[in-house]
């Protein structure tokens, strides 16, 4: 037995047998039950653990999934990546998950990487990518999808849906329940493209329901938070203070500027309508619970978990991927705070 981490080696001379029936065992080939039942017997006793880069050298991939987000705070992103996850693991893959912090450079150098080990199949968040982050794409040849997002041109799959028109969806209910001088709270950076997006769905609702100019604040980092919802809520009743209805880019914004009702005694939603982004659990269970744009990550996770698994079938049969875009429903959820 090795000193130190025992080798195939190690198993083959402890079980008795050649190297070559050790691999086969390991790959679940042709060898008889006795027999396996022996090495792997040895292989539990030893702690031997697979070099994975041998069979990565001798398929051409490795047995996983890249999977980046943009943060792992997120509870909706935590879903996509919990289906995503039970997808591909029904197959044999799992997944290396990467967290870019919204930042397409980040994602660069974090691809840069994981497709040195010539994954089976990449998710990425978004359809914001840096050009060198699309060439590696391209020149991998690996199955790539694009989640939460429908982009007009995507590098191969995309599964998402419209956050500009969602957000517009939420702008019609707040019109439709009589508010008229609306308000925005959005994050400072330019990196949450879909944040952003949001705000071109408000601009587009002002416009269509002739609500006037936009009143905008955009304050605090991504993922935005609580409290940058609280300090942005401020700032908006500091400029516009006769605005009688906030729409804010995520739920966790909402939450905050909603606190911030609650300590200035203003009430929601007679006085002041407070409406979110994502439906996230705090948003069901404060008071007054918040009205939210509800997507399903999860149909979002299972549906790129699909797509991957067909472009990586289709790859090793020598056929050219599957170019799909597929769009899940969004709902505006009409609830205590309109």
């Amino acid at each position: 037995m090795s000193e130190f981490m025992p080798t195939m080696a190690d198993v083959a001379r402890e079980a008795g047998v050649s190297k070559m029936t050790v691999s086969r065992v390991l790959a679940d080939r042709d060898v008889s039950a006795a027999m396996r039942e022996r090495v792997l017997a040895v292989i539990k006793q030893l702690g031997y653990l697979p070099d994975a880069s041998a069979g990565t050298l001798s398929s051409g991939r490795s047995p996983f999934i890249v999977a980046l987000v943009p943060s792992m705070s997120s509870s909706n992103f935590a879903d996509t990546v919990h289906s995503l996850n039970a997808a591909v693991t029904a197959h044999g893959l799992q997944l290396l998950l990467g967290d870019t912090d919204y930042d397409p450079k980040r994602e660069e150098q974090l691809l840069r990487v994981m497709l040195a080990h010539r994954p089976e199949g990449v998710m990425l968040t978004g359809s914001f990518h840096t050009v060198a982050t699309q060439a590696m794409l391209k020149r991998s040849k690996v199955p790539v999808v694009e989640t939460w997002d429908v982009p007009r041109t995507p590098i191969q799959q995309a599964v998402g849906f419209s956050n500009v028109d969602a957000a517009c969806e939420m702008m019609r209910h707040l019109h439709e329940r009589g508010y008229r001088r609306i308000g925005f709270i959005g994050g400072a950076t330019r990196l949450d493209r879909r944040g952003l997006d949001r705000q071109t769905g408000y601009r587009q609702g002002l416009k269509l329901f002739g609500l006037g100019e936009p009143r905008v604040i955009q304050h605090g980092g991504s993922p935005v938070t609580m409290s940058h919802g609280g300090e942005a809520f401020s700032l908006l009743l500091d400029a516009w203070p006769d605005t009688d209805a906030v729409m804010c880019v995520s739920d966790m914004s909402a939450f905050g500027a909603l606190m911030e009702c609650h300590r200035r005694g203003i009430s929601v939603p007679n006085q002041m309508a407070v409406a979110g982004f994502g439906d996230f659990e705090v948003s069901r269970y404060c008071y007054p619970s918040i009205s939210t744009v509800a997507v399903d990550p999860h149909a979002i996770g299972r549906i790129a978990g699909e797509m991957l698994l067909a472009g990586a079938a289709a790859r090793k049969s020598g056929m050219q991927g599957p170019s799909e875009k597929r769009r899940v429903e969004f709902r505006v959820l009409a609830r205590q705070s309109t």
